[in-house]
């Protein structure tokens, strides 16, 4: 019955594909990619078994978006507020993330780009992620941005702190900036700067909230929200989520 199943599922993602218009794919995905505790759990394991699970489903997850040709994935692995749970339960999961980084490095498939307050991460950690950028850094492919230790605000605050450096070391007065400042002098120190916004913002385990995911970038995004848990997000939820982004009208405010 499960190769009966793989068939069918099989025609189904074929015929999504033969659908979708190449001139209206996202070049740039946003993934909140939500639900591994609560997977592990379902299952009666520890969480750590669901942050395993997840890991292993993002290296796939990456080559349905290269077969797209997405410019651009940012994967939210971590926020600033997970960090605040207990040190048993951050600590396993802050080693999923190294090896992962390592495993999307190794491939050499995938440009590496840390987003978060990495001075915020354990040393190691932040070493590790470090050096995965080191190793990535004149690849020619899709952009990988790993969001660990992210949050919204603390990116604004990131952002505004670094405009007013900036500006205090080349003397700017406060006066000056107040009539200076612009929306694109602080877009230029966001930790996302030089890229393009995510089109497409998917969340996975049926919440409905941004949670204060790539909030300034976000403002024009369109938000697809799947009822599977991360580690069970299939190829065909994700041709669905493309699918719905492709059907909208983006009107980026207007």
């Amino acid at each position: 019955m499960a190769s009966v199943w793989s068939v069918v599922y099989d025609l189904y993602e074929r015929r999504l594909l033969r659908n979708l218009s190449p001139d209206k794919l996202p070049g740039h995905i946003g993934v909140m990619c939500d639900g591994n505790r609560r997977w592990a759990r379902a299952f009666g394991g520890e969480a750590a078994g669901g942050y395993l699970a997840g890991a292993d489903k993002i290296e796939e997850f990456l080559g349905w978006c290269d077969q797209l040709h997405v410019k651009v994935v940012t994967l939210w692995l971590l926020s600033t507020d997970n960090l605040a749970r207990p040190a048993a339960e951050v600590g396993p999961l802050l080693r999923v993330i190294e090896d992962l980084v390592d495993d999307l490095a190794a491939t050499s498939r995938w440009r590496i780009h840390p987003v978060g307050a990495l001075d915020l991460l354990p040393s190691v950690t932040a070493q590790r992620l470090k050096a995965a950028v080191d190793r990535t850094d004149d690849i020619d492919g899709m952009t990988v941005n790993i969001a660990v230790a992210y949050g919204g605000r603390r990116e604004l605050a990131d952002a505004v702190r670094s405009l007013l450096h900036e500006h205090a070391a080349e003397g700017t007065t406060i006066e000056e900036l107040a009539e200076l400042i612009d929306v694109e002098h602080i877009a230029d120190h966001l930790y996302t700067r030089g890229q393009p916004d995510p089109d497409l913002v998917i969340r996975t385990s049926g919440e409905q909230r941004m949670s204060g995911f790539l909030l300034w970038q976000s403002v024009h995004s369109e938000f697809y929200f799947c009822e599977a848990m991360w580690p069970d997000f299939r190829r065909t939820d994700f041709l669905r989520a493309i699918r719905a982004y492709a059907a909208r009208e983006r009107r980026f405010g207007a």
